[in-house]
């Protein structure tokens, strides 16, 4: 039977259990969120015995050389001696301001105690003093003094629930990350751009738009952001504004329910998308929401003609606690894990 060492204790796994629910379910309180291998924050550090090739798909090469791991994906054949990814991979953080953006979407300002490199559109995780982690998309620029997050209030989410009611500034958390690969790489800079997203998938859009402008991105770019009624719409007026400043920008809020709006259209995103953009062949595009859109809109747009390599993806992947917990989904991807 596979088993896992941690802290000069073992815990047995039961057949085709992972790491990290061998050690739930052994009462070891581990970071995680979206059990899925996305969101990164089960990491934990391999001190001797095998760690299977899967167990690090999606990480940094760094990261594999030092024998890091994500628990979540960890089916060991058998002994693993372990470690916490501990504070090494972890930047303590206050909150700085928090500032509703709508009724259901919380901006979130974070000031690292020290630099953290990351594109914007990659995601962090959100580490509280009691291990709770949640991930989400950055919306803010490198240059920044804050980080910035776009936190989608859900029922029952812990993390969510938290920021929204009882969160203030000056309270502490920690930081892990950045990951994911959905960010703007300057170059070819005349290249028409399209960015889609549902809730709180506005987020890393809202960042990689802002990245694009600042390095002088010339071509068009199509900004589509979709709710199910006008108030899941937010960022309204200040992309209008920014739409007014470059000429290149086009941006289209839509909604499924209501009742047509200027400036807000309604019926579903992807035929907003098609009937605004119908041959994207050699375009870029970034997609981030609900999952099941993302997959949808990313077939749609291949088989338009957009090519996989310039289709970047970020399904926001709901967080899977224990039963008793709340499932929540974050501005990430989503309490999402990306």
């Amino acid at each position: 039977m596979a088993r896992v060492k941690l802290e000069g204790q073992w815990y047995g796994l039961d057949e085709s259990e992972s790491v990290l629910d061998g050690l739930l379910r052994g009462g070891v309180r581990v970071p995680h969120s979206c059990r899925a291998g996305a969101c990164q924050s089960c990491l934990m550090r391999a001190e001797r015995g095998e760690v299977p090739a899967k167990a690090q798909v999606g990480l940094k090469e760094t990261l594999k050389a030092r024998g890091y791991f994500l628990s979540c994906a960890c089916h060991p054949e058998g002994e693993l001696e372990v470690a916490g990814a501990g504070a090494e991979l972890r930047v303590p953080a206050r909150i700085a301001a928090l500032e509703r953006l709508s009724d259901s979407v919380l901006r979130v300002r974070l000031r690292p105690e020290k630099p953290l490199e990351y594109r914007a559109g990659q995601y962090v995780s959100l580490i509280r003093a009691d291990g709770l982690a949640r991930s989400y998309s950055l919306a803010s620029q490198p240059h920044e003094e804050t980080l910035e997050l776009h936190v989608r209030r859900t029922a029952g989410g812990r993390m969510s629930g938290w920021l929204f009611d009882e969160a203030r500034p000056g309270d502490t958390l920690e930081l892990q990350g950045p990951a994911g690969e959905c960010f703007y790489v300057p170059g070819r800079l005349e290249q028409p751009l399209l960015l889609a997203g549902t809730g709180t998938g506005l987020a890393p859009l809202y960042g990689i738009l802002q990245d694009a402008l600042a390095q002088g991105h010339t071509g068009p770019i199509w900004l589509f952001h979709g709710a199910l009624e006008a108030s899941g719409l937010y960022l309204v007026e200040e992309l209008r504004a920014l739409q007014s400043r470059y000429n290149q920008l086009q941006y289209r809020p839509c909604v499924l329910k209501g009742q047509e709006r200027v400036g807000v259209t309604v019926g579903a995103l992807d035929a907003v998308i098609k009937e605004a953009c119908p041959r994207p062949a050699g375009w870029r595009a970034w997609l981030c929401g609900d999952p099941s859109l993302v997959l949808s809109l990313r077939k749609k747009l291949f088989l338009a003609g957009l090519s996989l390599k310039d289709l970047h993806a970020d399904a926001f992947l709901p967080s899977t606690p224990p039963p008793q917990e709340g499932v929540e989904v974050s501005g990430r991807a989503s309490d999402a894990s990306r």
